[in-house]
């Protein structure tokens, strides 16, 4: 039975962080895990002993360690006042060291421990930790779970103290359109052990809110984890995708995560499946973390993005898989995009279609600048390096335009592998606001299978080159550009 850990976690802190003095104080004396009064004690280890310590390790025999007035100069009140800290304190040490403690006492075929059905009583285990079951959720991937996680969030973020949002492991709970909304009193963890699911049913999404899915807006101290998964159900949605049938009109699906004006946010250990649309969105957040993610959708799934990072300050990114139908683009519908300061360093590509690449549409305005591709081993990747500032992926052909998103300070550097087209190297840039100091250094691009040369082309591109460099840059002919070889940078 894992709840008795729950019982024992106090008292067991309680012998580490005090000393063991004697229970006389307390008003008796444990021996042989019978009490001087003569009631019986009710605190058992959890294989079944008795609680009392008697082999003198943590005090004198046959006494179990307390919180003595003696220790406190008799202070009765700060001896409580600890106490009563240890024992708030250990259900949320106990998911932490036994997350499966919590999720076996919560429920039990439906019914609380404490008797009551499941969901009749919204009432957190102990003082911080807001298991969705206790909210009315079924977990069953059938039955709508989302006003149960609404409740469990509005709990938590209402915390003085920490809190946790538990999802518990082996169940699916099933999710509409939900906002989570800050700002919370203290920090808050969705520790996500089982999945949470898209329900399969477009219909309760309206054109209105159709780009989302999970939302959390303003939410500061925010950490996502627990190593479940976030299943967007996007096989209900990409068939209707103009991109699939070119016969139905070209509408906007939900985002699995998104995250708005959030602070020191963190990300990690989680396996996002088969988004809607884009996986994970972050927009105008700052100190953000996203580690050891990973996001899959097949690769014939339109729009899959994995992960988007908008207007937002001081982002990482690391340890993270990430095997999906596309990626972003900027400038599109005339917009503006300010992206600057990144590093994208030590990735493996298999099989992709694109590799270290920058697109943006005409029309846009703005800039992507100092950003740097590095370390990075390619394998069959169709496009390894590429920079395109006339993309476009309209039904009807993007018209010439004058303004662009304007491209410089990029540099590729110590990327090798394979390639399974010829033109490895593509800096295809705009006339009107060509791309400038582009930075080839140390490049080893193959064909796969030694199946050939490799070759560059270049369009309105001012770039330089350090060290070898294979494909030679701009080799292939009738493409206008500017280069400058280097010895060293």
């Amino acid at each position: 039975m894992a709840s008795p850990r729950l019982v024992l976690v106090a008292p067991l802190l309680a012998l580490f962080v005090v000393s063991a003095g004697a229970l006389e104080s307390a008003g008796g004396t444990t021996t042989n895990g019978t009490s001087a009064d003569g009631a019986s004690s009710l605190a058992s280890s959890a294989d079944g002993a008795a609680a009392g310590i008697g082999d003198g390790s943590l005090g004198s025999s046959g006494t179990q360690g307390v919180f003595t007035l003696d220790r406190y100069g008799g202070d009765a009140l700060a001896a409580l006042t600890l106490a009563s800290r240890l024992v708030s304190a250990a259900p949320l040490l106990a998911w932490l060291f036994a997350p499966g403690a919590l999720e076996a006492a919560g429920t039990t075929n439906g019914t609380s421990v404490d008797g009551a059905a499941a969901g009749t009583r919204a009432r957190p285990l102990g003082s911080s930790v807001f298991a969705l079951d206790r909210y009315g959720a079924r977990g069953d991937g059938r039955h709508d779970d989302t006003q149960a996680l609404a409740r469990a969030w509005k709990a938590a973020c209402a915390s003085p103290r920490p809190a946790v949002v538990l999802v518990p492991g082996g169940r699916r709970y099933l999710l509409k359109l939900v906002t989570l909304h800050g700002p919370c009193r203290s920090g808050v963890t969705l520790a996500v052990k089982g999945t949470l699911v898209a329900s399969p049913n477009r219909a309760h999404w309206s054109d209105r809110d159709r780009r989302l899915w999970i939302v959390f807006r303003s939410v500061s101290k925010l950490t996502i984890n627990g190593g479940g998964t976030i299943d967007g159900n996007g096989n209900k949605w990409w068939p209707h995708s103009c991109k699939i049938n070119k016969a139905l009109p070209c509408k906007e699906a939900p985002t699995a995560l998104s995250f708005h004006f959030c602070t020191n946010l963190r990300v990690e250990d989680l396996k996002i499946v088969n988004s809607q649309q884009i996986h994970v969105s972050v927009e105008d957040c700052t100190n953000v973390q996203l580690a050891r993610l990973s996001i899959t959708a097949p690769d014939t799934s339109p729009n899959t993005d994995g992960i988007h990072i908008t207007r937002s300050k001081d982002v990482k990114v690391t340890d993270c898989k990430i095997k999906t139908g596309n990626i972003g683009s900027l400038g599109d519908d005339n917009s503006r995009a300010e992206v600057s300061g990144i590093t994208i360093d030590t990735v493996q590509l298999y099989g992709t279609t694109n590799g270290a690449r920058i697109k943006t549409y005409q029309g846009g305005s703005g800039y992507a600048k100092d950003i740097t591709f590095q370390n990075m081993i390619m394998y069959s990747v169709k496009n390894p390096i590429i920079i395109d500032q006339n993309y476009c992926d309209k039904n009807n052909p993007c018209k010439e335009q004058r303004s662009a998103v304007e491209v410089s300070n990029v540099v590729f550097k110590n990327i090798r592998g394979t390639t399974i087209t010829e033109d490895a190297i593509k800096l295809k840039c705009s006339k009107h606001v060509p791309c400038h100091g582009i930075t080839l250094q140390n490049i080893d691009l193959k064909m796969q299978g030694g199946k050939g040369a490799t070759e560059s082309t270049c369009q309105n591109a001012k770039w330089r080159k350090s060290g070898t460099v294979i494909p030679q840059p701009c080799t292939a002919k009738n493409y206008e550009y500017e280069g400058l070889e280097l010895s060293s940078i």
